[in-house]
Formats: C-alpha cells, sequence, structure tokens
C-alpha cells in the first residue's frame, strides 16, 4: 500500500529535503529524503532534530 501523506514544513538542508507528516496511525512523523538521482536514502524519524541531523550527515556513495 502506498502512502498518501500530506507534507508540512518542508526544508532543504542541501540536496536532503525534510519534511513533517503524519503516519498512518496518526503519529507526526519526520521524513529525511535525498533528491539526487540514484541515492534512494530517505528515512522516517520520531523527532524533527533527528531528521535533520540525519540530513546534515549523509554521505551519499553515489557520485
Amino acid at each position: 500500500m502506498t502512502a498518501n501523506r500530506r507534507f508540512r514544513s518542508v526544508i532543504r538542508i542541501g540536496p536532503v529535503q525534510v519534511a513533517t507528516a503524519y503516519d498512518d496511525r496518526d503519529r507526526e512523523k519526520h521524513t529525511a529524503a535525498y533528491t539526487a538521482p540514484r541515492c534512494g536514502f530517505s528515512a522516517d524519524y520520531d523527532s524533527r532534530a533527528a531528521a535533520e541531523l540525519a540530513a546534515r550527515t549523509h554521505r551519499c556513495p553515489v557520485r
């Protein structure tokens, strides 16, 4: 099943986008997603600080 989320508070940290949304159980989740082609990094976190830290420290192996 695909996730149909409404993202809010979207910011961009380099090539990574960080956004906030509610999951299927109505819990607030924060997502960090790498926007460069061929990377595939994205993850959900419980806190905004964790998502922003992941965005700042992610190093893409594909160059």
